[in-house]
């Protein structure tokens, strides 16, 4: 088996540390619980690993004995998902996180990648995630996210609906609401014309939470409105 020498060693588990932080400045920047030094760790953590099993324990085998370092390589790909777990958050129906959780993963194969020695690939797969998770978020929130948003016209009684009513009414469906505008209806001032903004919603969901809106004490009229880009 090829032997390296520990300058090499210490070199891999810079670069994966490199390699780990541009990943994790990306998601820190977004305030996420696993950020900047949690995907650095597990970078170099993989790298370690790999080293181990790739040579640490050529002195204790015996003749004739290979080693397959894929063997503790493929624990790590199944460890790490504890990690990926804690990143994840599920708030009544909102599950967020899993962004964070996958490149959580994929930043201990980085590290694999570069305790096996292979540094292109290595390199390329940081390039690569990097442009996923910060370059295609904004064609995902223009050309998707925003066909997924609906909008209902809510009219009231005079201060029958405020945002924390709408959220006790909503319940988990709150964190849904994206926008909440309130004004006078024109020619009525003691009517109040409210536009709310939702997110993610099938069609049986809008509907369920129109109807319940309707529901409310003091709502006059409500009626589908139209999603402002």
């Amino acid at each position: 088996m090829h032997q390296v020498t520990q300058w090499d060693m210490i070199g891999r588990l810079a670069l994966s540390a490199l390699l780990g932080s541009f990943i994790g400045y990306e998601r820190e920047r977004l305030a996420w619980a696993a950020g900047l030094r949690t995907h650095m760790l597990v970078c170099v953590g993989s790298t370690l690993i790999m080293i181990v099993s790739a040579y640490g324990f050529a002195d204790v085998t015996a003749p004739g004995v290979g080693l397959d370092p894929s063997r503790m390589a493929a624990q790590v790909v199944s460890g790490i998902g504890f990690l990926g777990a804690g990143a994840i958050m599920a708030r009544g129906e909102i599950v967020r996180g899993l962004t964070t959780a996958a490149s959580v993963w994929s930043v201990a194969g980085i590290g694999l990648a570069v305790g096996g020695g292979l540094y292109i690939p290595a390199v390329a797969a940081t390039v690569i995630i990097l442009i996923i998770l910060a370059g295609i978020k904004p064609l995902e929130r223009r050309f998707i996210a925003s066909r997924q948003l609906r909008a209902i016209v809510i009219f009231t009684e005079r201060d029958a609906l405020s945002l924390p009513k709408l959220h006790e009414a909503l319940g988990p469906g709150s964190a849904r609401v994206k926008t909440f505008v309130m004004r006078h209806k024109a020619g009525a001032p003691d009517i109040d014309e409210i536009q709310i903004t939702l997110s993610r919603l099938t069609e049986g969901q809008f509907s369920a939470v129109s109807k319940r809106l309707g529901e409310l004490p003091g709502v006059l009229e409500i009626k589908e409105g139209e999603v402002a880009l």
